[in-house]
């Protein structure tokens, strides 16, 4: 299993941009999904999150700007991010925990619960 996140890019102050996290793989259930971002020099941080069952929470410096969604037939997650400024330059992973089916025959079913990061995509944003 692992996570793909893209749709990072450069814009300019006050732009709008798209990212997208797709998770593939033997998937059972994917239980909270979030975006982390890395500016450069400081710790990652936690952007926003959304829970299996769709309640969302964000970062205070995002509210109101950013938004989280996900598409659970999909194995999907969005963050549209609008009004964008310099300082959310970063680079933006993806983070997921996630029911891996380890074995699946007709008797039985195992999985397992992994934390997966997926890599990192930069958003670089002028003013």
């Amino acid at each position: 299993v692992q996570l793909q996140a893209s749709g990072g890019g450069l814009v300019q102050a006050g732009e709008s941009l798209r990212l997208s996290c797709a998770a593939s793989g033997r998937i059972l259930n994917i239980h909270a999904m979030s975006w982390y971002r890395q500016a450069p020099g400081k710790e990652r941080e936690l952007v926003a999150s959304v829970g299996s069952g769709g309640r969302s929470t964000y970062a205070d410096s995002v509210k109101g700007r950013f938004t989280i969604s996900r598409d659970d037939a999909e194995n999907t997650m969005i963050l549209q991010m609008s009004s964008l400024q310099p300082e959310d330059t970063a680079v933006y992973y993806c983070y997921a925990d996630v029911d891996q089916i380890d074995s699946d025959d007709d008797v039985s079913l195992h999985y397992s619960t992994i934390h997966l990061w997926g890599k990192g995509t930069l958003v670089t944003v002028s003013s």
